[in-house]
């Protein structure tokens, strides 16, 4: 009667005579016909592990296992139901003998409707966990963009300074080289207003020190000596440990001998070679003192 499956009973009682189906239970007993329901009884059991485990895994993988998960149980639901059905038709045959089978089938048609129904509650929740995943992903493709888009006007901007950067280093040294060209052509009027820009224009640049000491050289070559001195004593008191301060020195020395100060240029020297006893200008100054004597 059962035909080797579990599938081929029907899934309600009898509609002529109005009894439970629980009736044909011993039938399926004795012809063998159980076996295959609890296998899918026992599959549906253990596909509920699986579906929680889907659960666990990121993203595309996650939503992949979702996927294949309710392929799977709409799959075996839709064969159940039809196997339900075919049962059904085969009862509407039966003659009175196995009516008392019925009831016991018609409690593990019930049994597989519960599981069907909690097939259908699992459906939906993999359909939830599904939607989240997509708004998540959503979500932190949004985040990403944003942060990309900050990160390109943040590096936009520091290539912007880099640029600024890179063209005032550039005119700094331009406009130094002017000044000095000037000094080298003999127009020093030309180089000192040249270098008083520059100092103006670069006030925290590193050369500002040696461009004071081209404007006292330039007055020095002018005959200027009271001027000279007093832009090579700014050098001395305002930068005392840049490398043109000797220089100065040796400067102002020269300036004061040639307006007849020659006590105050030999102080000078010494001052000197007291202070940067290891530089060059110092060896010019322990020159000019041996000759002085």
């Amino acid at each position: 009667m059962c035909a080797g499956t579990f599938a081929e009973f029907p899934a309600y009682p009898h509609p002529r005579r109005g009894r439970s189906l629980r009736a044909l239970f011993p039938l399926l007993e004795k012809e063998g016909c159980r076996r295959q329901p609890a296998g899918w009884f026992f599959a549906l059991v253990f596909l509920f592990p699986i579906v929680a485990h889907a659960a666990l895994f990121d993203d595309d993988e996650a939503r992949k296992q979702i996927f294949q998960l309710r392929n799977q149980v709409e799959a075996r639901q839709k064969a159940i139901e039809e196997r339900l059905s075919a049962i059904d038709a085969r009862l509407g045959t039966m003659d009175s003998s196995g009516q008392n089978r019925v009831v016991d089938l018609a409690q593990l048609i019930e049994s597989l409707k519960q599981d069907v129904a909690k097939l259908r509650g699992l459906i939906e929740v993999l359909s939830n966990q599904t939607e989240t995943l997509e708004r998540r992903q959503k979500d932190l493709y949004v985040d990403l963009d944003n942060r990309l888009r900050k990160l390109e006007q943040t590096q936009s901007q520091l290539q912007d300074k880099l640029s600024q950067g890179e063209r005032s280093a550039a005119a700094e040294k331009q406009a130094y080289e002017t000044a000095l060209n000037q000094f080298k052509l003999g127009n020093y009027q030309l180089s000192i207003t040249s270098f008083q820009n520059f100092m103006t224009n670069f006030s925290s640049s590193d050369l500002v020190p040696s461009a004071q000491y081209w404007i006292g050289n330039a007055y020095y070559a002018m005959r200027d000596y009271k001027s000279a001195i007093a832009a090579q004593q700014k050098v001395v008191r305002l930068w005392p440990e840049n490398s043109k301060a000797p220089d100065a020195l040796l400067n102002i020395a020269s300036s004061q001998a040639e307006v007849g100060e020659s006590t105050a240029a030999r102080e000078t020297l010494r001052a000197l070679v007291k202070r940067y006893p290891s530089s060059s200008a110092a060896e010019q100054a322990k020159q000019r003192l041996i000759q002085k004597k």
